[in-house]
C-alpha cells in the first residue's frame, strides 16, 4: 500500500493532472483487486466445511422466521376447503391468536424439525452448487473480464444462483412437501412425523405424490435464488471496495437483507448500475407469489384423504383460484411473507459468511 502511495506522489510531480488521475484510478483498481483476493483467501474452505456452513445458515434462518413462515402457509392454503365466511375473517392477528389459544405458543414452530431436516441439505447444496456453477461459468470463453466488468459478474452470479436453486430444490423436494403438510395441520393430526408422512404419502398417493407441485416450485425458485445471489454479491463487492475494513458480519447481514428487499417490492439504489439491476427486480415478490401459493396447494392435494380440489395443471389451477376466490385469493399470506423475507435472507447470508470465515481460520490452524 505504501509503495502505491509513493508511486502516486512521484507521478504527480512529473506529470499533469490527467496522468495523476490515471495513476489514482489504476491504484484504486489494484487496491480493490488486492482486497478481493485477500477476502477470498480468508474464506477458502473445503467441501465439507462449505456444505456445513450453508446448511447451518439455512437452518438457523428458517428457525428464526418459522412463526411467519407457518402463518404464510396457513393463509396460502385457506380457500381449498374453507367457506367464504372463514376467508373474510382471516387476519394475521386473528390467526396468530387462534394458534396460541388452540395449539399453544410452540405451535408456531410446528413442522420446524422437518424444516431443518429439509433446510440443512437444501442450503448446503444451494451454496455449494452456487460456488461450483460460478467457477464453471468463469471458465467459459468470454469470461476473462472477471473483476473488470460488473455487469458480466452480475450475469454470472444470476445464472449460477438460478442453477443452484433449481439443483437444490429438485434434490430435496420431498422434504419440502412433507414440511408443508406438517405445517398446514391444525387441530386434526394426520401425519405424526417426517417418516410417517413419507410412508403415508407413498402408500396413499404413490412415489410421485412426493413431487406434487415440483414444476411450479422450480418456476419460482430459480429466479428467486438468482436474484438473491446476484444482488448480494454485487452489493457486497460494492461495499468492500469502498469500506474494506468493515466487519464481515455487518456487511453480509446488511447486503443479505438488501438482497431480500430487492426480491420483494422495495426499490433500493446504491449507484446507477445497481439502480438498473434493482429496477428489474422491483415488485418481484408480487409477480412470483401466486406461483408459491399454487405450489403449496398442489403439495396439499389429497393430503389426509381429502378430495382433490385442483385437477388441472398450473394455468387451470390459477384460473380456478381466480374464479372462486378472486384476485385477492392469489395473494393470501403475502403480508407475513413480506415480514419474513428480509430478516430471513439477511440472517442466512450473515451466518454463511461468518461460518466460512471461522471454518477457514480453524482449517488454517489445523
Amino acid at each position: 500500500m505504501q509503495t502505491e502511495a509513493r508511486v502516486g506522489v512521484v507521478n504527480s510531480s512529473h506529470g499533469g493532472g490527467g496522468t495523476n488521475g490515471g495513476v489514482e484510478t489504476t491504484s484504486l483498481k489494484f487496491k480493490q483487486q488486492q482486497q478481493e483476493l485477500l477476502q477470498a483467501q480468508k474464506t477458502q474452505i473445503g467441501t465439507v466445511s462449505q456444505l456445513l456452513a450453508g446448511g447451518v445458515a439455512g437452518a438457523l434462518s428458517k428457525t428464526c422466521t418459522a412463526p411467519l413462515a407457518r402463518l404464510t402457509i396457513l393463509f396460502q392454503v385457506q380457500g381449498m376447503h374453507s367457506d367464504a365466511a372463514t376467508l373474510r375473517k382471516a387476519s394475521i392477528w386473528r390467526e396468530a391468536s387462534r394458534i396460541v389459544g388452540e395449539e399453544g405458543f410452540r405451535a408456531f414452530w410446528k413442522g420446524n424439525l422437518v424444516t431443518i431436516a429439509h433446510r440443512l441439505p437444501y442450503s448446503s447444496l444451494n451454496f455449494y452448487a452456487y460456488e461450483q456453477y460460478k467457477k464453471l461459468l468463469y471458465m467459459l470463453p468470454g469470461s476473462e473480464n472477471h473483476g473488470k466488468s460488473m455487469s458480466a459478474d452480475i450475469c454470472i452470479h444470476f445464472v449460477a444462483g438460478g442453477l443452484a436453486g433449481i439443483t437444490a430444490a429438485s434434490a430435496t423436494y420431498p422434504l419440502d412437501l412433507v414440511r408443508t403438510r406438517l405445517a398446514a395441520q391444525t387441530n386434526d393430526t394426520y401425519y405424526r412425523g417426517i417418516w410417517h408422512a413419507l410412508r403415508t404419502i407413498c402408500k396413499d398417493e404413490g412415489v410421485l405424490g412426493l413431487y406434487k407441485g415440483l414444476g411450479t416450485t422450480l418456476l419460482g425458485v430459480g429466479p428467486s435464488i438468482a436474484i438473491s445471489f446476484s444482488v448480494y454479491e454485487s452489493l457486497r463487492s460494492f461495499w468492500q471496495s469502498r469500506r474494506p475494513h468493515d466487519s464481515t458480519v455487518l456487511v453480509s447481514l446488511t447486503c443479505g437483507s438488501l438482497s431480500g428487499i430487492a426480491s420483494s417490492t422495495v426499490y433500493t439504489c446504491v449507484d446507477p448500475l445497481h439502480c438498473i439491476v434493482l429496477f428489474f427486480l422491483n415488485n418481484y415478490l408480487l409477480a412470483i407469489f401466486p406461483l408459491d401459493l399454487i405450489r403449496r396447494r398442489k403439495q396439499l392435494e389429497g393430503a389426509g384423504g381429502l378430495a382433490r380440489v385442483y385437477k388441472t395443471g398450473l394455468f387451470g389451477t390459477f384460473k380456478h383460484i381466480f374464479q372462486t376466490e378472486g384476485f385477492r385469493g392469489l395473494y393470501r399470506g403475502i403480508l407475513p411473507e413480506y415480514y419474513k423475507v428480509v430478516p430471513g435472507v439477511g440472517i442466512c447470508f450473515m451466518t454463511y459468511e461468518t461460518l466460512k470465515t471461522l471454518l477457514a481460520d480453524v482449517t488454517t490452524k489445523l
